[in-house]
């Protein structure tokens, strides 16, 4: 957590007492406030989705959990569209490339996508464990032949995924990690 001092033109970033302990830092603030809310973060009211974006400025739309029920959603306008995370219900590839066909439909300049725990067969370790049992809960995913998910993520040709990686766009430096 973390929040601006300008100075000069310029923000200095200060890191909150309690990043380094995410359970301290929501019992500090949920029994301090009336919300979570820390006291250096003001709540802003939502803007309309159509909302035109002023000049010079670059705008995030950040979603996730959508776990392929992506129709019908009416995304809000920006310049990047960040996913991160539960596109899908198991990571099935019929499920991956339902989501890249609609992230290919999408008007943002530059879509990044990051895996969630939904995404089972972007996990290849967990695959390859799952596999080898009969595994109740997951029946559609353990049927999966190996080579049904070896490369998974390359079905997302309409965005750029992020594991373990980072890009750089628009000057924004982003990382994503789907553990």
């Amino acid at each position: 957590m973390a929040h601006g001092i300008p100075s000069q033109g310029k923000v200095t970033i200060t890191v909150d007492e309690y990043s380094s302990n995410p359970t301290q830092a929501f019992t500090h603030y949920n029994i301090n406030q009336s919300r979570f809310q820390p006291p250096h973060v003001h709540m802003v009211d939502p803007i309309p989705y159509d909302t035109p974006k002023p000049a010079g400025h670059t705008r995030f739309v950040c979603v996730s959990d959508t776990h392929s029920r992506t129709d019908g959603i009416q995304m809000p306008y920006g310049d990047i569209l960040l996913h991160t995370g539960d596109f899908t219900e198991l990571g099935l590839p019929s499920e991956v490339k339902k989501f890249n066909d609609w992230l290919g439909n999408l008007p943002y300049e530059y879509k990044i996508v990051i895996a969630g725990n939904h995404e089972l067969t972007f996990d290849k370790e967990f695959m390859a464990d799952l596999v080898k049992q009969d595994y109740y809960r997951f029946p559609s995913v353990s049927k999966l032949k190996p080579e049904d998910f070896d490369n998974v993520q390359s079905l997302l040709t309409n965005s750029i995924y992020l594991q373990d990686s980072e890009i750089t766009v628009k000057g924004f430096r982003i990382y994503g990690a789907p553990w």
